[in-house]
């Protein structure tokens, strides 16, 4: 039941009621009974500045930060941890002694996801779809591992931008605009494919950024989306013989460490999972 000593995070942005971190963290913190609640917080581009002092002034634990203000947060926070800065983006704050403190889990989400399907990327060439937020994190995060990363975006010159900027760490990066011919030719070589666009999210279930012709049996397909779990592009990726990863994994893993960062407790990743799955799929429903 909460109470007075109830600790209490959340997750600011606008638009905030299709979220399931709500479900899935308040699934952690049930089962392994933590005095802990999580909020939806709605906090529309005008009022992101009152809502950070309100973070603080309230002595909440915690916020998860979402679109649109990802990037317009990092000003008003007073640490802002390197790997974010370098990303140019945060998604978790922490509140620590009264002071603001600012993560991004992303990056690390994204590796953890791998990394429990057995996808190793060292060595090899890695595709990326998207020049957003996720993608400067997923790409910050495997650009170091891969012997190649190129970015590709529907605006060819934000994929560029992004890999010139990315490529002043000493990383081999290239990027180009997003289109079936240059496709066909960077996948041919490629072991890995990240799907960081929205493209395909509910309710446009039936798109997909990629051709099904142009997927191969060798590559490992990784889409970020998770509603549906198994998107368009994860069915025609399946259907060609390559291994696919579906979104919720880096929603689960990006959590499990924002959670870590708050409760000091590691997370029951499976139960958070569960959550998701169950969100997703109306079987928590009731």
């Amino acid at each position: 039941m909460i109470g007075g000593r109830t600790r209490v995070v959340g997750i600011i942005g606008d638009p905030i009621e299709h979220s399931l971190s709500p479900r899935m963290h308040n699934a952690a913190f049930e089962y392994l009974k933590l005095d802990y609640v999580y909020v939806p917080f709605r906090v529309s581009g005008g009022m992101l500045g009152k809502a950070v002092e309100g973070v603080k002034a309230l002595s909440l634990r915690g916020v998860n930060v979402t679109i649109p203000h990802k990037v317009s947060v990092i000003p008003l926070l007073d640490w802002v941890e390197e790997t974010a800065l370098d990303i140019g983006a945060v998604n978790t704050i922490v509140v620590e002694n009264g002071r603001l403190k600012g993560y991004n889990t992303d990056g690390v989400g994204c590796l953890e996801a791998l990394r429990e399907e057995e996808v190793d990327v060292s060595g090899g060439k890695v595709v990326i779809l998207g020049a957003g937020g996720a993608a400067r994190a997923i790409a910050y995060s495997l650009a170091p591992l891969a012997s190649e990363l190129v970015i590709l975006n529907r605006t060819g010159s934000k994929a560029v931008a992004l890999a010139e900027e990315l490529k002043e760490k000493g990383w081999n990066l290239r990027g180009g605009e997003l289109r079936r011919g240059v496709l066909e030719d960077e996948l041919k070589d490629a072991v890995l494919l990240v799907n960081a666009t929205s493209v395909g999210m509910y309710p446009n279930v039936d798109e997909s950024p990629v051709p099904r012709e142009v997927l191969k049996s060798n590559l490992t397909v990784f889409d970020v989306v998770y509603n549906p779990i198994e998107t368009r592009l994860l069915r025609d990726a399946k259907s060609a013989g390559a291994k696919t990863i579906d979104g919720v994994g880096m929603l689960v893993n990006q959590g499990a460490v924002a959670f870590r960062l708050w409760t000091g407790v590691n997370p029951p990743k499976e139960v958070m999972r569960k959550a998701v799955v169950d969100g997703l799929t109306g079987r928590g429903e009731k």
